[in-house]
C-alpha cells in the first residue's frame, strides 16, 4: 500500500536510472497528455514530497523557461517500474500511463492516480504539511498543524497530509498503537511531540526496506503490531485485536487497534 516510505523507494529507483540522464524517448498514455513530448530533455532531479513524487525535467534549450515537472500520485494500485530497456513488462501495457527511455533503461508508470505536467510543483504542493521523510523536516511546524485542531480524532490527523506529509493508513493505525492511544482520541489530549517523532522514525527506518516493518519482524506474519490483524491476538497482551471505520481527509478509512493495550 503506497505510503511516504513507498514513494520514497519509488524515487530512490527512479533517480538512479534516470537522473542526469537524457530522455531518449517519453509517452505519456492518457487524453490529457497524449501530445507531450519530452525527448530530448534532461532529468534534472527525482524526489518525493510526502505521497507525491516528482521527476524534474529541464528546459527545452537554454532560456525557453519551460522547465516541467512529472508529478505522479501512486494512490492504491499506482506502481513505477524501472529496468533495462528490453526487458519484457511485469504488467499489462493497457495500464501503462507514461513510458520514460533513457539510451540505457526504461521507466514505467503503472495505474497512476495523478500524472500530470506542472510547471511550478514546489507552489502546487505547498499545501503539504511537513515532509516526514525530508532532511530539513520541520518537527515544530508537524506538531503545531497537528494542535491547531484538537478536537479532531490523531487517528483522522495523522492521515491529513496538510498537516504532516507520509503517513498513510498503515503506519497511522501501527504509531496509535505504539503510543498506546486510541485513534478515536481528541490530538488535543495526545502528546504530539513523541508522536511526531515516531512516525518519522518509522517511516525512515523502512524508506527503503523491501518489506515494511514495524516490529522489526520481516517475516510475512510477523511485520505489524494491529494493522490488518482484526481477530488475531495482540502480540503484547493477547488481547483480540479489533478493526473499525474512522472519517478522515478522503471518507471512512479502516483502523486496527487494541483495546487494552491502546486507551
Amino acid at each position: 500500500m503506497p505510503e511516504g516510505d513507498t514513494v520514497y523507494a519509488a524515487a530512490d529507483r527512479l533517480r538512479r536510472a534516470l537522473d542526469g540522464r537524457r530522455l531518449a524517448f517519453t509517452q505519456f498514455r492518457i487524453p490529457s497528455l497524449a501530445t507531450a513530448d519530452l525527448t530530448g530533455r534532461t532529468v534534472e532531479s527525482v524526489r518525493s514530497k510526502g505521497k507525491h513524487l516528482l521527476i524534474d525535467v529541464a528546459e527545452s534549450a537554454p532560456g525557453a523557461g519551460d522547465r516541467l515537472s512529472i508529478h505522479t500520485h501512486l494512490k492504491m494500485e499506482g506502481v513505477w517500474h524501472v529496468h533495462p530497456i528490453g526487458r519484457r513488462w511485469r504488467r499489462p501495457a493497457f495500464q501503462a500511463r507514461v513510458v520514460l527511455r533513457t539510451e540505457t533503461h526504461e521507466a514505467v508508470g503503472f495505474d497512476l492516480g495523478t500524472l500530470e505536467l506542472l510547471a511550478d510543483p514546489d507552489a502546487a504542493l505547498s499545501y503539504l504539511g511537513p515532509d516526514l521523510l525530508a532532511e530539513d523536516f520541520d518537527r515544530e511546524e508537524a506538531i503545531r498543524r497537528l494542535a491547531a485542531d484538537p478536537d479532531q480524532p490523531i487517528g483522522a490527523a495523522l492521515l491529513d497530509q496538510r498537516l504532516m506529509a507520509g503517513v498513510g493508513n498503515v503506519f497511522r493505525s501501527e504509531i496509535c498503537y505504539l503510543r498506546k492511544v486510541l485513534p478515536t482520541r481528541p490530538a488535543g489530549a495526545v502528546d504530539l511531540g513523541p508522536m511526531v517523532d515516531l512516525s518519522r522514525r518509522l517511516l525512515w527506518a523502512n524508506r527503503l526496506r523491501a518489506a515494511r516493518t514495524t516490529t522489526g519482524n520481516t517475516s510475512p506474519n510477523g511485520r505489524m503490531w494491529v494493522y490488518g490483524r482484526q481477530g488475531q491476538l495482540c502480540r503484547r497482551c493477547a488481547t483480540v485485536i479489533r478493526r473499525g471505520e474512522l472519517v478522515s481527509t478522503g471518507g471512512e478509512r479502516s483502523i486496527y487497534w487494541c483495546p487494552r493495550c491502546q486507551t
